[in-house]
């Protein structure tokens, strides 16, 4: 192949094997896609599957399926090979531009991350998801199946080494054709579990069979008693690493799939450092089966697309402690215990301009229940635009584009009715009635000296444990144990304490979270935050509470909540669910 025809994008074909698998050794990437054969015998499956060689970089592309299940935009590789990379996306994304959308970008492994970063601040929205992750192994476990987390592993090869009627071969011309029929009957086993993804896995096994030789690929093949029960087909990907393509065994027949697992790393592996067994594509069930033999290293491996509304990263912290601060007043000390419990690289939007964010909400997961099931939902929190940016619809924008990427119900606590009725614009309806607000005064009570509990300090998770128990309702929104964790670290911060009411015997059956307000012409008020108890067992503690914090009255937090609800639950007519707990 010329080097014109090279730099023009053109077909998978494999006349480009050994130029494409020189750029992806330049690389020496771990992910599974930088293979030149994985990515051949996939090309059948996309209606458009090309390479093309950009500013000496090697560069797949392929056509997107949109949810109407229609050909979309090309998604392009990250630039691989020693080339200049940021010419290549200069490049992509102009070709991008001439066909009237942006550039996407996958796999995108952390090193590219950083450069895209770098390179082009601002202009791309770069996420991950769980079922891209590749599971990579040292090839030494694998292949001794040593300690007690694999002993089940070895257990189910000596069953399967029983009477000693087994052998293993590599994959060769001798038993390939042995290896499709076994994939046939294997495949017709499975035909009440037959599907989509299932019946495209067969169709690339069977052009990974058909050009095994000439795409490099490696195998090996288990019998037993003469017959065909297992065989797994992979290469070499780098220097350090062999990766699976495919593994299959009867899935009745004991230790099949650990058997030709470490046969194959044992034959094929000894001379690498780690084995990549793929992803899971979020099947649970290959998910449980792959995390069984503990991976040592879960790859992962982002989206990234052009974008005006992107999510903050790690060289934005200092621009959006500024934001924070001139927006909402807080102290350096109370955003850097936000931004360093809290913020993560894939929960907070930004927009940029003049090179720094300028306007952000942070997305923070919770659980809503929904007519009795519970739905993951996003609370947005921090939402806010520098003075000088304001009135161009960027908080508008980003609300949007939550809404529109996530898919999810979107929930927030307004600070003001001014805000109420900002938000009310922008589709989200009042969702959360607000709880009664009480005031007890010390004075006025008598106090009872009983001794049946005691106070003391208790731990996120017993502190998530009673309130999931004590709130769970529908419309109950669910937070998870580390923001649990952060709120009660936010209310220490701010003065308040929270404690477990204990039984005699050592139980924990309540928890109240409190901070004392005080002023300069009062003694102080002791605010109650949450409490996951009846209102006559706060009544009984309110005392001693009050005698720990010096206060002489009581009140509770009075909140109230919106959702934006999505397409799923837009049937959904709840009024009188629970929220509080607002980082707020």
């Amino acid at each position: 192949m010329t080097d014109m025809e090279r730099q023009q994008f053109h077909s998978i074909q494999m006349a480009d094997r050994d130029w494409i698998n020189g750029k992806l050794w330049e690389s020496q990437n771990a992910s599974c896609e930088y293979s030149f054969a994985n990515n051949f015998i996939y090309a059948g499956l996309y209606d458009v599957q090309q390479v093309c060689e950009l500013s000496g970089c090697g560069v797949i592309r392929y056509r997107e399926k949109s949810k109407s299940g229609q050909n979309g935009q090309f998604c392009y590789s990250f630039p691989f090979g020693s080339g200049d990379k940021r010419a290549a996306l200069e490049q992509m994304k102009e070709l991008c531009r001439q066909d009237g959308y942006g550039l996407s970008l996958y796999p995108v492994l952390e090193q590219d991350r950083k450069s895209l970063i770098q390179w082009f601040p601002g202009e791309f929205e770069i996420d991950a998801h769980r079922a891209d992750f590749d599971y990579i192994y040292r090839a030494e476990k694998l292949a001794s199946l040593r300690g007690k987390k694999l002993h089940g592993k070895r257990n189910h090869i000596a069953r399967f080494m029983d009477g000693g009627d087994w052998r293993y071969e590599p994959m060769s011309a001798d038993n390939i054709e042995g290896c499709r029929k076994m994939a046939d009957e294997w495949s017709a086993m499975r035909a009440d579990k037959w599907n989509e993804s299932m019946e495209q896995e067969l169709s690339v096994l069977g052009e990974a069979l058909k050009h095994f030789f000439e795409l490099g690929f490696v195998g090996g093949v288990l019998y037993r008693a003469d017959k065909i029960v297992a065989f797994t087909i992979g290469e070499r990907l780098n220097e350090d690493t062999l990766v699976v393509h495919f593994e299959k065994a009867y899935p009745d027949m004991q230790g099949a799939y650990p058997m030709i697992n470490r046969q194959f790393v044992l034959h094929e592996g000894t001379d690498c450092i780690y084995v990549n067994r793929e992803e899971d594509t979020g099947d649970l069930g290959l998910r449980k089966a792959k995390l069984s033999y503990y991976p040592d290293i879960l790859l992962k491996k982002y989206r990234a697309r052009e974008s005006r509304v992107v999510f903050a990263n790690e060289t934005d912290t200092a621009a959006i402690a500024e934001l924070w601060r001139v927006c909402f007043g807080d102290s350096p000390e109370y955003i850097e215990m936000y931004l360093s419990n809290r913020f993560e690289t894939e929960n907070m939007l930004v927009i940029h301009e003049d090179g720094r964010p300028v306007s952000m909400l942070s997305l923070l997961p919770v659980l809503v229940t929904v007519n009795g099931e519970k739905k993951a939902a996003r609370y947005v929190y921090a939402v806010a635009t520098l003075p000088e940016y304001r009135k161009r619809g960027y908080a508008a924008r980003l609300i949007k584009y939550a809404f529109d990427k996530y898919e999810e119900p979107l929930i927030l606590q307004p600070a003001d009715d001014e805000l109420r009725q900002y938000y009310g614009r922008l589709g989200f309806q009042e969702a959360f009635s607000q709880s009664p607000c009480w005031v007890y005064n010390l004075c006025a009570q008598t106090l009872t000296g009983d001794d049946d509990y005691k106070l003391q300090s208790v731990s996120a998770k017993e502190y998530k444990e009673m309130r999931d128990l004590y709130f769970e309702k529908e419309g109950y929104v669910e937070w998870d144990e580390s923001a649990i964790g952060y709120a009660m670290l936010e209310n220490s911060f701010c003065g308040g304490e929270t404690v477990g009411i204990f039984s005699r015997e050592g139980r924990v059956e309540a928890v109240v979270m409190y901070r004392v307000c005080k002023s300069r012409d009062s003694a102080g008020s002791l605010h109650v935050i949450e409490a996951a108890l009846d209102d006559a067992g706060l009544w009984k503690i309110l005392p001693e509470l009050m005698r720990r914090t010096d206060t002489v009255t009581a009140y509770a937090k009075n909140e109230g909540g919106m959702m934006l609800r999505t397409r799923e639950t837009a049937a959904w007519e709840c009024r009188e669910g629970y929220l509080n707990l607002t980082l707020g």
